[in-house]
């Protein structure tokens, strides 16, 4: 009788039941039909001890360290260095937008905030460059995806939690397919630029922006301090040399560097160097959180205080953008979002507590595997239903509700967990962007004021182009995979 879980957990979605409250209901009631009163007192204890975890910690940090970035005016400086790179293509704007969005997701980790932050800047510049307003809300909501894949992603910290992997290889593994989708709708934007004959933009707009004296100094130091520590990883030295010379070896590294910024400094303009230089502070988060989390410095969890720490340093002494009355609403924000998160992931331990009980994986296992024992069938056969799901339900809800059924069937067919939680994950954050439901394409009409069913119809060729990614992360496991088996978080 437990196993009707699921429907009735559908039905109260229907009817309009908040999922948290429908996670708890659905199963409690039929744990009191079936006479079961003592583990419903489990599955709502459940709730607490399922949030009382410190890796989870990481999700309201990063929260957190996401609204500081953005009140800070970050993201007006990301803006600014995606045109400066890529302004002037054909198609520019568009080009902007999606590597504005690659970018902000080493920031914020949320499609919604990506959306809410980039749309608002960048939708009425394309507007008035000459793209139509549904075209530039679709560009908007098809590569805020990528936010929730490239580390650090909120989703991937819920799946790594309810599933017990590793978060930081899951982060690692969501680079590769996060830059992939942001290439793959670059193309898709270059092919669309010749078929509309969309219009080009200037490469650098804002060649007098203000750099304070300690925010220039700051970045000249950041900037080769990470361009020598990159440099240093190819200098052959055993573990087991001396200090000094390992100290020497970085020492020329910065003076190579520094040597080649000098040269490199004469073939390019004023206004691109500065707009370069506005860059280099925001873009040292995602640096920062995942080159501690690669050289063991600190856990992702104590990467996400890091981080916060970091945005409270650069928006009051660096770049001077924020004052002590911002962080009241600032502190709000991050909590109410990460309150109906965790509450999400509480409800999900107690969900877990009835899908083991009802034996739910193993029935879905033997349904599968009577439809086909072949593992490249099946990884196609989920995808669809993912896809489905998706369209109808945000990403962290589903992996709470999907993973723990999912995941084991496919772990016992050979797929790596962490290969099969890039998948899981990656498709159901596309289904953010996906017609009738996607949480992304709503806020994108509230950005443009564009309908909901104008923007569905201009993102379907993005669309597209998602599917095609989520397909080659799913037969080509390397994708996903060689970041963390070269770093060793995979074996």
């Amino acid at each position: 009788m437990l196993i009707w879980f699921l429907p009735l957990f559908l039905v109260f979605l229907m009817i309009g039941l908040p999922v948290f409250f429908g996670m708890l209901a659905a199963p409690g009631i039929l744990l009191i039909l079936n006479g079961q009163e003592r583990d419903v007192a489990l599955l709502y204890r459940n709730v607490y001890n399922g949030m009382d975890s410190f890796p989870l910690m990481a999700i309201p940090f990063f929260m957190l360290a996401g609204e500081l970035m953005n009140r800070g005016g970050i993201t007006e400086r990301l803006v600014e260095f995606s045109q400066a790179l890529m302004g002037h293509l054909r198609g520019g704007l568009a080009q902007v937008n999606i590597l504005s969005s690659i970018l902000f997701a080493g920031l914020s980790g949320s499609a919604v905030a990506d959306t809410s932050a980039l749309g608002s800047m960048l939708i009425p510049a394309m507007e008035k460059e000459g793209y139509s307003r549904r075209f530039a809300a679709a560009v908007t909501a098809a590569s805020s995806v990528i936010g929730p894949i490239i580390p650090p992603s909120g989703i991937m910290i819920i799946y790594a939690y309810v599933m017990g992997e590793s978060v930081a290889a899951l982060f690692l593994a969501g680079i590769v397919p996060g830059i992939l989708v942001g290439v793959g709708l670059m193309i898709m934007v270059r092919v669309t630029a010749d078929r509309y004959n969309l219009p080009a933009a200037k490469r650098v707009v804002l060649s007098d922006a203000p750099l304070k004296k300690r925010e220039s100094v700051f970045s000249w130091v950041l900037i080769r301090l990470n361009l020598g520590g990159l440099l240093y990883l190819f200098v052959p030295l055993s573990s087991e040399a001396d200090t000094f010379l390992k100290l020497g070896a970085f020492a020329i590294c910065l003076a190579a560097v520094h040597a080649f910024l000098i040269y490199l400094r004469r073939s390019v303009s004023p206004a691109f160097r500065l707009t370069c230089k506005r860059a280099v502070v925001p873009l040292q988060t995602p640096i920062l959180i995942l080159g501690g989390i690669l050289i063991g410095i600190f856990t992702p969890t104590e990467a996400a205080t890091v981080a916060v720490a970091y945005a409270l340093v650069v928006g009051f002494v660096i770049l001077g953008t924020m004052r002590a009355k911002d962080l009241p609403q600032i502190l709000m924000n991050a909590a109410s979002t990460s309150a109906v998160v965790l509450l999400l992931v509480g409800s999900a331990m107690a969900f877990k507590t009835v899908v083991s009980l009802s034996y739910a994986p193993q029935i879905m296992a033997e349904f599968m595997l009577s439809l086909s024992e072949n593992p490249l069938i099946l990884l196609f056969l989920i995808n669809l239903l993912l896809f489905v799901v998706g369209m109808f339900l945000d990403a962290g809800p589903a992996i709470i509700i999907l993973g723990p059924i999912l995941g084991p069937i496919f772990v016992d067919l050979g797929v790596h967990p962490v290969h099969f939680a890039i998948i899981m994950s990656v498709n159901l954050t596309v289904g953010l962007a996906t017609p009738p439901m996607g949480l992304v394409l709503f806020v994108a009409s509230s950005v443009s004021g564009e309908k909901v069913d104008s923007i569905a119809r201009a993102i379907l060729p993005f669309l597209a182009i998602e599917v095609v990614v989520i397909f080659l992360i799913t037969y080509i496991p390397a994708i996903s995979m060689t970041i963390p088996r070269l770093t060793g978080f995979v074996q």
